[in-house]
């Protein structure tokens, strides 16, 4: 796996129960998986000759990120290596233009958008759908990262300038009218097997993703089918093998089912909107996403308990109780709790960790995880939301 974040961390441990070594390329020694993981390499994503000397004797090559240049993804196919998602799947996932393009093509539900060559163009696309819009980079940017609100046309020509001279590439989408954040995962094996999670509601907090429900509460049955068949059919078209995240928004009422969900953003990796499998569904996602690029057979994708919640733990201000010191309080009030750590320094607003919790009311559910969460970012878990 390139990359030696929490993601490869946490697939290195799904691979140890399947048997499987997990070769990581990590950037430093310090990396959450580089603190785990037996076989690590260090390199950079972007140097070629590392990711040659890292491929060599691995099955198969995947990612924890979606940063390696697709040139050099391509290089490597060249040469006999197995990469999974191949470079023309993954560069949906790399660069917003080319997916706003081919879903387009596709007839998938996205956002009104156009590519933003100038400031000229920002301004007339507001003028013609309406303000405020949202001007995105068209590569990078991740957690509220790389995404403006713009408000009128003023500000408009201001920031796209500002932001075009620097080198950022940009898009522009309509603001949609927004009632939730759902997300959905697919798994697909090079033999074309396909598995599709449970829909989840995403609560975001200043860009960040800071809790997820499942199954996503009050969801009619016709949009979550909606949502399942629409990733399938995304992993299908675009040739995905491993894990597709697929990012919606859940728009009011529509004529049908499918149009009452609409594209954000996709991911070719396992998302930190799956991350409460590892407790909440018969299979991980990171066990499935092992599964799929090995093209063995998809593992079931059904919740463990009527109610899951994964709380994202988010650093706090440094000082106060140590790590150790707020497990013990933790456990001592959510024995039922499960945490999950990264190594990671820890820095105010950074994920450091999640928490998941199980059970039967999501009321109770949801604030136990957020309890528990609490106590690990700020070593109270008694202060009231």
């Amino acid at each position: 796996m390139v990359g030696g974040g929490q993601l490869a961390r946490m697939t290195h441990q799904a691979a140890i129960a399947l048997g499987q070594s997990l070769r990581v390329l990590a950037l430093a020694p310090d990396d959450g998986a580089a603190l785990v993981a037996a076989d690590v390499q260090y390199g950079d994503h972007t140097d070629l000759a590392a990711l040659r000397t890292f491929a060599k004797g691995c099955d198969v090559v995947t990612f924890d990120h979606e940063h390696v240049p697709t040139e050099h993804i391509r290089a490597l196919a060249a040469e006999g290596v197995t990469l999974h998602p191949p470079a023309d799947a993954l560069r949906y996932a790399q660069d917003k233009r080319a997916m706003r393009e081919r879903l387009s093509e596709l007839g998938a539900p996205v956002p009104a958008w156009r590519p933003v060559a100038g400031p000229a163009d920002l301004v007339g696309f507001g003028d013609e759908t309406g303000w405020p819009v949202v001007l995105k980079a068209a590569r990078g940017g991740y957690d509220g990262r790389g995404v403006w609100m713009v408000d009128d046309a003023a500000q408009a020509a201001a920031l796209a300038a500002t932001l075009l001279a620097g080198g950022t590439e940009l898009i522009v989408e309509a603001k949609v009218p927004l009632r939730r954040e759902l997300a959905v995962q697919v798994a697909r094996s090079p033999f074309g097997q396909v598995a599709a999670y449970p829909v989840v509601e995403t609560v975001q907090r200043d860009g960040i993703c800071v809790e997820v429900l499942a199954p996503a509460p009050d969801l009619p049955e016709e949009l979550a089918v909606a949502a399942q068949q629409l990733a399938i059919d995304l992993a299908t078209s675009l040739g995905v093998v491993g894990l597709l995240a697929v990012e919606l928004f859940e728009v009011a009422a529509a004529a049908s089912p499918a149009a009452g969900i609409v594209v954000n953003e996709l991911a070719m990796r396992p998302h930190n909107s799956g991350h409460w499998t590892i407790e909440g569904a018969r299979t991980s996602q990171f066990e499935q996403h092992l599964r799929a690029v090995l093209d063995y057979p998809m593992g079931d994708t059904s919740l463990a308990a009527p109610v899951v919640v994964m709380a994202n733990v988010l650093g706090g201000e440094p000082g106060g109780m140590s790590i150790d010191e707020r497990l013990h309080h933790l456990f001592a009030a959510e024995p039922g709790a499960k945490v999950h750590l990264y190594g990671k320094q820890v820095r105010p607003g950074r994920k450091i960790g999640h928490v998941t919790v199980l059970g039967d009311d999501l009321d109770d559910v949801r604030a136990r995880a957020a309890r528990a969460a609490r106590w690990l970012q700020e070593g109270d878990g008694e202060r009231e939301e």
